[in-house]
């Protein structure tokens, strides 16, 4: 006799899905109507399916807070972006173009500055602590601030990204020791890592905890800049927040109109020079896009 249950897709690979439900971790696959109707279940879902025995199918997916093509994951509630100063050495741009397809989705961004044991990266962790990020050091070598870390992440659904060789799966061996999840070697000559991380999947570190380990930065939702508007970017850039509405013109892009409430914030070296270079870039991007196109 079937049985409908509702469960939260912990992995999905090559077709197949393992769903956690009350009774248990079932795997399911899904419902060609759902191919038909152009639904692609995702890590981070939450699902109904169907039960007979011990096989499973999922039957539909529930609406979703939020979603990302690459990672293929849904329903976050934060993105934990690693970065270290030393091999490799990660570029302020790539953490400001992940964090504004974040935040575009509302989702909390928050900065892990990793291999403090090598270098405390003083710079990089003033840029985003001035940001308004919050901002947290972290050593999978000695073990700072992955008790600040595990606080962070209790009681939601968390997806850590970062560059590869950055120390993502390190830090989560850290948090729970039991995954004994691989980790890859940094090149000394290229400065980065190999992907260790080949699909998206929840680790359930406890109770209603969850953190997806997701590939690095490469595949990250980046092409298409998450289709943001260029009339939005700007909000996905908070330490613009308090000039946003003081510039001489109402529709100001904040590029090179006189009067711009943000650009003499720059100048005056209340907005970090980096991250309003990184705002220019992401608005080249955005501007190839019309909104037509997104419909």
């Amino acid at each position: 006799m079937e049985k409908r249950v509702q469960g939260r897709i912990l992995r999905s690979l090559s077709g197949f899905y393992d769903v956690a439900t009350p009774g248990g971790i079932v795997t399911c696959k899904a419902r060609g109507i759902l191919r038909r109707e152009r639904i692609t279940p995702l890590t981070g879902d939450l699902a109904e399916i169907s039960l007979e025995g011990s096989k499973g199918m999922v039957e539909a997916i529930l609406p979703r807070k939020n979603s990302f093509i690459r990672p293929a994951v849904a329903n976050i509630d934060a993105l934990v972006v690693f970065a270290s100063h030393v091999n490799p050495v990660t570029e302020p741009f790539l953490i400001d173009r992940v964090a504004a397809i974040a935040l575009s989705q509302e989702v909390e961004v928050i900065l892990c500055v990793n291999k403090g044991d090598l270098d405390p990266a003083e710079a990089l962790t003033d840029i985003y602590t001035r940001a308004g990020f919050p901002v947290i050091r972290t050593s999978a070598v000695t073990g700072e601030g992955v008790e600040t870390l595990s606080r962070v992440l209790r009681g939601r659904i968390t997806a850590f990204t970062g560059n590869s060789g950055v120390g993502k799966s390190s830090i989560l061996n850290r948090l729970c020791p039991q995954l004994a999840l691989p980790t890859g070697e940094v090149s000394e000559k290229l400065g980065r890592g190999r992907h260790t991380t080949r699909h998206v999947e929840l680790y359930r570190l406890g109770e209603d905890t969850y953190v997806a380990d997701t590939p690095g930065f490469s595949s990250f939702d980046t092409d298409r800049m998450e289709w943001i508007l260029t009339e939005n970017l700007p909000l996905a850039f908070p330490d613009f927040d308090q000039y946003l509405g003081s510039c001489q013109f109402r529709d100001c892009t904040h590029r090179k109109e006189p009067g711009c409430a943000v650009r003499e914030a720059v100048a005056a070296e209340k907005v970090e020079k980096t991250r309003y270079e990184s705002y220019l870039r992401l608005y080249e991007q955005a501007s190839a896009h019309k909104e037509w196109e997104m419909k």
